[in-house]
């Protein structure tokens, strides 16, 4: 095929990845902070202008309210006509695009003062979120989360109730919220554990404790000490030092709160000196947060202000926060807690009921906030991978679709008043949420070859995005996995043994790493065994760097031809032509009117020029158009074969299909869409038999991997599962028999099992005249072993050596 028009080779060295990947960079990733800071900016503006009133009143839109009518018909007060209408671009969530809604904790009154003026002057930033997603519609969600606790969410769409009548989504809670509106920490936590502390009040202390763990990311560092007459670490194996506050460690430590009994006295001093201690010296190896530094004391008392502890580690300087949480109603002893938390640049809160805990547990944060907020730095952060299951549950979303993982960029936002600049008060943090596939749409998949891939990692060596990270337990079903945003690099690229490339990723260098690999294909069903290139480098403007894997042997050198538009239209436009869904010939997301579209569709209005606004890779279309001439020769080859009776009298080949490194594909079937004995093939549902994003299709990854002229088959392993007995047959198309020559495409066909055996029976014989059984009973994974067994073993190992030879079987 290939061979017929001219076409040249060429060399992509580590130089061109690269500039690929700052092309990344530039083209997605710097662009959601600036909209993230016109939020910002606006919400200080509209703060700044507002006066704020008591008596206020004010009906707004609430997320919960909207759309629903008392006993008699009428809109329920807070509620009103809202206008919802299916989208597409939201999973077909109905929504708004013109204006947001107010959702407002279940245990906060909707018509407080302070959340009717902050709903008040907040709703200047509809226009905002407007045109934000005018600007970029690959946007989902863009949000307001208020300091005093409502969340303002774009675009607006309808909140539900779990069955017992309750949200519990608090803004203030997520981490997107908790990250941008405090610095790194490293914090100790003290709980105290003596007698007094029997009963309800541990079970407060317990809340208590893990509420702040909640609070503490992946930047952040802890422990926790129980107190008494002794000091006893929770983890007794982490004696004396911090440990990062990722999900697996504070999971970790909320186990071994369970196992704090109350017992003897409480000497506080002698806590208060062990925290110290760690803190300083702990600050001093420089592997904490090297930033905020904080004490958190849990108890239910306090019979002194322990002054001297206070003079000799953190006087005068205060560079450690002291936290109070005073458990019970009893009052006695407040006044030193008091004195405790104001002398040290801290807070004070009592907590009497378990219903107290999470309000003022997190009023801690606004405290911390502050350096920031007086030296005005607006920081952006992003949040590692993560799927957003609270928002899912309350918008009633069932589309496993919208369990995808996003990272949220986030942004603090400020009282900038002039009377209460200097208090550094927060107002609330500004968000959006970024779909992850959307930071690697600008690498091109066409030029990472068959076994190339893109990924990214966080600043943490935590995976952002890489094709062996499976947040769910199954697709389809909505069950995340536990820890699965906390999955380190070296988890997946597991033959980096000493870390090289993790260290190099984390501290954010560009540079290349070489290994052999291990790769699973087919959900790890099989591997196959491959030397891999990588290249990597930092997105700028992100704490996340990018890489690629390039398996040796394919992406080093392209092929690249040239064919008339005109032509390559004209095949392109064929009813057995198809381009991979999930990759980007042209941005169909840029505007509105072209979302509906199909890549083939937009590519045809783009070269005609009757979509001049289109934003299209010329240089992958100018290989698709060459592709679809190239192989346009296919078709009248397969409606000969059709219509020749004597090559399929028995319809044992029922369906045959091409696929070429530029996602065409072409197939063609030989019997009826319903004779088919495997429907699922190369549709939607066949998900390692397609192109997708971060994958070419089994049959032909597996094909690139064998002697270029030789068949591979194979039976799919869920066919065999389901009783389909079919056989999938395929090879590559290599132009020469050159290591520098790529694969430029593949073929295949799927076949009956039974007509595969007497096809191969009929060969196996001529080849080395052995009397093999076959049974005549109804091919069955049985027969199939019972097959293997009769070639291995009554050809005397014959064709077991030869293949091992061949290097087409091989001993891993």
């Amino acid at each position: 095929m290939y061979s017929m028009l001219s076409a040249s080779f060429v060399h992509d060295s580590f130089i061109i990845v690269l500039q690929c990947l700052k092309k990344a960079d530039n083209t997605t990733a710097p662009l959601p902070p600036p909209l993230s800071q016109r939020i910002v900016e606006a919400a200080e503006e509209a703060h700044h202008e507002h006066e704020e009133n008591p008596d206020l009143q004010y009906d707004y839109f609430n997320a919960v309210l909207i759309n629903e009518v008392d006993e008699l018909g009428n809109s329920l007060d807070m509620g009103g006509e809202f206008l919802l209408e299916p989208n597409d671009h939201f999973n077909n969530l109905a929504v708004n695009l013109s204006l947001s809604v107010v959702q407002v904790p279940t245990n906060m009154y909707n018509k407080d003062p302070a959340i009717v003026n902050g709903v008040y002057w907040s709703e200047a930033l509809n226009k905002v979120f407007v045109d934000n997603f005018e600007r970029d519609p690959s946007l989902i969600w863009q949000y307001f989360g208020s300091a005093k606790g409502f969340f303002r969410q774009y675009p607006g769409v309808k909140w539900y109730p779990d069955e017992h009548r309750v949200i519990a989504f608090d803004c203030r809670n997520r981490k997107w919220y908790i990250q941008a509106a405090t610095s790194p920490k490293d914090v100790v936590i003290l709980v105290d554990v003596s007698g007094s502390m029997k009963g309800l009040r541990l079970t407060i202390a317990r809340q208590t404790v893990s509420s702040i763990l909640d609070t503490l990311g992946d930047d952040d560092f802890f422990n926790i000490i129980a107190y008494n007459q002794e000091i006893r670490f929770v983890e007794p194996c982490l004696n004396g030092t911090l440990v990062q506050a990722d999900r697996a460690n504070k999971h970790h430590f909320r186990e071994h709160l369970d196992k704090l009994f109350a017992k003897g006295i409480g000497l506080l001093g002698n806590a208060l000196t062990e925290a110290f201690t760690i803190l300083n010296e702990f600050n001093q190896t420089g592997r904490g947060s090297l930033c905020s530094q904080a004490i958190m004391l849990v108890t239910d008392g306090a019979t002194q202000m322990y002054d001297e502890v206070f003079e000799k580690f953190n006087w005068p300087d205060r560079k450690v926060r002291i936290f109070t949480y005073l458990i019970g109603r009893e009052s006695a002893f407040a006044d030193n807690m008091k004195w405790m938390a104001c002398a040290n640049k801290g807070y004070f809160s009592q907590i009497s009921t378990l219903a107290d805990v999470q309000e003022n547990v997190m009023r801690y944060l606004h405290v911390m906030s502050r350096p920031k907020v007086i030296d005005h730095e607006h920081n952006t952060v992003w949040t590692e991978a993560y799927v957003d299951n609270a928002l899912t549950q309350a918008h009633k979303l069932k589309d496993s679709r919208g369990l995808s993982p996003i990272t949220t960029v986030a942004m603090p936002v400020f009282s900038t008043k002039n009377e209460t600049r200097n208090q550094g008060i927060l107002l609330g943090v500004a968000g959006t949420d970024i779909p992850l596939q959307e930071l690697m749409k600008a690498v091109p998949k066409h030029k990472l070859g068959i076994h190339g891939y893109a990924f990214a990692v966080t600043n943490n060596g935590y995976i952002l995005i890489h094709p062996d990270l499976r947040p769910l337990y199954q697709e389809g079903q909505k069950r995340r996995k536990p820890h699965y945003s906390s999955v380190d690099l070296s988890e997946v690229e597991w033959e980096d043994t000493h870390d090289v490339l993790r260290n190099a990723m984390v501290n954010r260098k560009t540079g290349t790493f070489s290994m052999e690999v291990m790769k699973t294909v087919d959900k790890g069903k099989r591997v196959l065994k491959m030397h891999n290139d990588y290249y990597y480098t930092d997105i700028k403007g992100t704490p996340f760097s990018v890489g690629v894997a390039l398996s040796r042997g394919h992406g080093k050198y392209f092929f690249k031809g040239n064919v008339s538009i005109d032509a390559g239209l004209r095949d392109l436009d064929q009813q057995d032509v198809a381009l991979a869904d999930e990759w980007t010939y042209c941005n169909t997301d840029e505007h509105h009117e072209h979302r509906y579209l199909t890549q083939i569709q937009a590519i045809k209005l783009y070269l005609t020029g009757r979509k001049p606004h289109l934003k299209c890779d010329r240089e992958l279309i100018q290989q698709v158009l060459f592709d679809a001439v190239v192989t346009a020769p296919m078709e009248a080859y397969w409606t000969g074969l059709a219509l020749n009776k004597s090559e399929n009298s028995d319809k044992g080949v029922e369906i045959a299909f091409l696929g070429t490194r530029t996602g065409l594909s072409r197939t063609n079937l030989f019997v009826n869409p319903e004779q088919l004995t495997n429907q699922d093939i190369l549709t939607a549902e066949d998900t390692e038999g397609v192109f997708n994003a971060d994958h070419f299709p089994l049959w032909y990854k597996r094909a690139a991997e064998q002697v270029p002229g030789t068949f591979i088959y194979s039976i799919p392993f869920s066919s065999v599962m389901e009783n389909k007995s079919v056989v999938l047959a395929s090879t590559a198309i290599q132009l020469l028999d050159d290591r520098k020559s790529p694969i430029v495409a593949a073929v295949g066909i799927q076949m009956k099992l039974d007509f595969f055996q007497r096809k191969f029976w009929t060969a196996s014989r001529q080849a080395c005249n052995c009397n093999l059984f076959l049974s005549p009973t109804k091919p069955n994974l049985s027969n199939i072993y019972t097959t293997y067994s009769h070639i291995t073993y009554s050809c005397y190992n014959c064709i077991q050596t030869e293949l091992l030879a061949l290097s087409v079987l091989n001993f891993y």
